[in-house]
């Protein structure tokens, strides 16, 4: 039988990753990749394909089949999800007929809330955990541009077995993608979430990209003050975090294409729905519960809701 696996959001993070999925499967004897997609996208790629465009290399790749259809898609076997935050409860009951309960769930989401929220949806499946860290986005439906040579994927599971975990990063392992099966996944997860979450809100709320931030010390200011109150939140509701937590954000924030910014401020720019409150209002409302103060995240978060 074939290990028959879907990608549902062909964004930034699904198209990357699930192109260099379909580019190593293809018209393979033991692995189907299925692109879940609509409209302009499932068109072009059913026509032309998918695009993949680095800074040194482009190449296009075709699934075994671009469909939205769940009678189309049939039964899967393992599910990433890389749809946007707010798409998560339509976009899976759409295909709901497609996860059976052995179906293994993979969220690259941008929030730390996806598994639970996923889990209450299918409370029979494993729902893993897992984030990514990549600069890539669509350029136009069927297109995917990655800039950088920075690109991890880590996932991993407290409740999985291992042959399943193992079976997982041996497929992501032979199509080249630079995956960490790690034990500590929740910490893993937070980590990227600091990063995410401080960058998020600080290019949005400036309207700056990542050099821009850097090189203005007001704008850095207000980046290492967004950084201080996500990583005290995460240090109240207990999850065991590097001390330096917050220099390694700077760090990569440093390493990060300079010319850069986050996904939510290219939604604020293009007039888009946002991940604000995935993003920045979650944090909020996290500090509320545990009776913390983040005034810098509060400010950024009321200043955002009123575009």
């Amino acid at each position: 039988m074939k290990t028959r696996i879907g990608i549902l959001g062909m964004g930034g993070v699904g198209g990357y990753f699930g192109g260099l999925l379909a580019k190593e499967f293809y018209q393979s004897d033991s692995v189907e990749i299925v692109f879940i997609a609509r409209g302009e996208t499932q068109k072009e790629i059913a026509n032309n394909g998918l695009k993949i465009i680095t800074d040194t290399d482009e190449f296009i790749v075709f699934p075994f089949l671009v469909s939205n259809d769940p009678q189309f898609i049939g039964k899967l076997d393992f599910l990433i999800c890389a749809t946007k935050t707010y798409d998560i409860e339509e976009s899976l009951v759409s295909i709901s007929k497609c996860i059976t309960k052995k179906t293994v769930i993979l969220p690259l989401y941008n929030g730390v809330d996806a598994p639970e929220r996923i889990s209450t949806l299918f409370p029979d499946n494993e729902v893993l955990q897992g984030c990514v860290y990549i600069v890539s986005m669509i350029v136009s439906p069927g297109i995917i541009k990655k800039i950088g040579t920075y690109e991890k994927l880590f996932f991993g599971s407290t409740m999985a077995s291992i042959a399943t975990l193992n079976k997982l990063q041996t497929i992501f392992k032979s199509a080249g993608i630079e995956s960490y099966l790690v034990d500590n996944i929740e910490e893993t997860v937070w980590e990227k979430f600091i990063f995410i979450s401080a960058l998020a809100s600080a290019t949005s709320y400036l309207n700056q990209n990542i050099g821009e931030i850097l090189a203005n010390q007001t704008s850095r200011a207000l980046y290492v003050s967004l950084l201080n109150e996500i990583t005290m939140l995460a240090a109240v509701k207990g999850l065991n975090l590097p001390e330096d937590s917050v220099m390694q954000s700077i760090l990569k924030l440093e390493k990060s294409p300079h010319s850069a910014t986050s996904s939510m401020h290219r939604d604020f720019l293009a007039g888009n729905k946002t991940e604000l409150d995935s993003l920045t209002g979650f944090v909020v409302t996290e500090s509320l519960k545990y009776e913390i103060e983040t005034p810098t995240y509060q400010m950024v978060f009321d200043k955002l809701s009123n575009l």
